[in-house]
């Protein structure tokens, strides 16, 4: 009785085969696959072409010598005959390295074989070879001329050995003729073939290329997200925690419970808000799908809670919201993170108690967004972040524009034009 060994499918004879010799045996290309290859393929940057060469000149000298001994008798080869005809054959060995040399040789061996009225037939297919070569090799006005040339000089002899066969010759011409054409017909094919898959293979690099850009600003559109989500939230709850601290170090005996108590549900309300966000960032960042999973984007809806924050965070906060029409979600959702990293840069470097007054109106075709304060900018040897980097690219990513900088007269001042027409797939 016979066991099969697991992974191992019986084979027709009975025996087993593991599954991947099994593999390699249904994916073999099949014999009309090979040939089509075969055809479409290069002849010069063929593997083994100098081998398959070498074969081929064998086959066709075997040939030419059977014709010579069973056909035509009275023109059978001599000594020289036989030289000649055998070394006609030689050069096919490097017809696909030299094309127009190897059928010079050959044209030098077989007009004095003709020209002593050997058998003229037996030489014949070593020379359709040799011009097939030059045809789908070479360019069709060089082919074209040199197969003029070919039947010139091949004439010539005929006529130099007799008339009638020079007649002959021009009737089997077209055979000549037909040879040329099928080797310019080959190469055109071979040529189109060529060009559909370079640009099968173009057509695949730029997808990758699109598929690597789109990983890319993903990437940065969640880093740019989570930069925000964070410093703003930790700002906020800086800003609560000293504010409790304060209040526990300024007069301990005179406890302010209620104040202490409502700056601590202030961060326990921006931690939970915190906590929201990243996990939806987190949720983002753990699909695999090819579906879009960026969820609902931040939008205009939500600038009161930012409001809202700031002032529980110090900051006299005056809002001047004018908006007449929806803008597209990806600029409201510029605009959304353009306001909150802003406020969150007022909160940390304005000074205690900043005055920010933030002005969002629309105007035709564009989404102005303007946020200044009266604080006193950054303290010296501050190490710059990316919080204004991330606003221009916010802005950048919707095509809009940003400036950020001191005011003349004190304070900062963030502005910012976002078109109110965005393209297909921009964030």
């Amino acid at each position: 009785m016979t066991r099969s060994l697991p992974g191992a499918l019986p084979s027709r004879k009975g025996a087993f085969l593991p599954e991947d010799d099994i593999v390699q045996e249904t994916t073999r290309p099949r014999p009309g696959e090979r040939i089509m290859a075969a055809v479409n393929r290069d002849p010069r940057t063929a593997p083994h072409g100098t081998r398959n060469d070498a074969l081929l000149a064998v086959v066709l000298a075997a040939a030419a010598v059977c014709v010579s001994l069973f056909t035509d008798e009275a023109r059978r080869p001599d000594a020289l005959g036989w030289t000649l005809l055998l070394a006609a054959h030689a050069p096919i060995v490097w017809r696909r390295r030299r094309p127009l040399l190897v059928l010079a040789a050959m044209v030098a061996l077989i007009v004095p074989f003709h020209a002593l009225d050997y058998n003229h037939i037996a030489p014949t297919p070593a020379a359709y070879v040799a011009l097939y070569t030059v045809a789908v090799t070479g360019r069709p006005l060089r082919t074209v001329l040199t197969g003029a040339l070919v039947l010139g000089v091949s004439l010539s002899v005929m006529l130099t050995v007799s008339a009638h066969q020079a007649v002959e010759l021009l009737r089997i011409s077209g055979w000549v003729i037909a040879v040329l054409f099928c080797g310019i017909d080959v190469r055109y094919y071979r040529q189109y073939v060529s060009s559909i898959v370079e640009r099968a293979v173009r057509a695949e690099r730029t997808r990758e290329e699109e598929a690597r850009r789109r990983v890319a600003e993903e990437r940065l559109r969640i880093a740019r997200d989570l930069h925000d989500l964070l410093a703003h939230s930790i700002t906020l709850i800086g800003v609560q925690t000293s504010v409790a601290a304060h209040v526990l170090a300024a007069d301990p005996e005179r406890l302010d419970r209620e104040t202490v108590a409502k700056a601590l549900d202030d961060i326990s309300e921006t931690c939970r808000t915190a906590r929201g966000e990243l996990r939806t960032t987190l949720e983002v960042l753990r699909e695999h799908g090819p579906q879009d999973t960026r969820g609902p984007l931040p939008g205009l809806d939500g600038l009161p809670d930012l409001v809202a924050a700031a002032r529980l965070a110090g900051a006299r906060v005056e809002q001047d919201l004018r908006i007449r029409t929806d803008p597209p979600p990806a600029v409201g959702a510029a605009a959304y993170r353009i306001v909150q990293e802003a406020l969150t840069n007022a909160v940390r470097h304005a000074g205690p108690e900043p005055a920010v007054h933030l002005r969002l109106y629309d105007e035709p075709g564009a989404l102005r967004v303007s946020v200044t304060d009266d604080g006193t900018g950054p303290t010296p040897g501050h190490a710059p972040g990316f919080g204004l980097v991330g606003m221009r690219e916010r802005a950048r990513s919707v095509g809009g524009t940003l400036d950020a900088g001191p005011r003349p007269d004190g304070g900062f001042e963030v502005t910012a034009a976002l078109p109110l027409t965005v393209g297909e797939g921009t964030l």
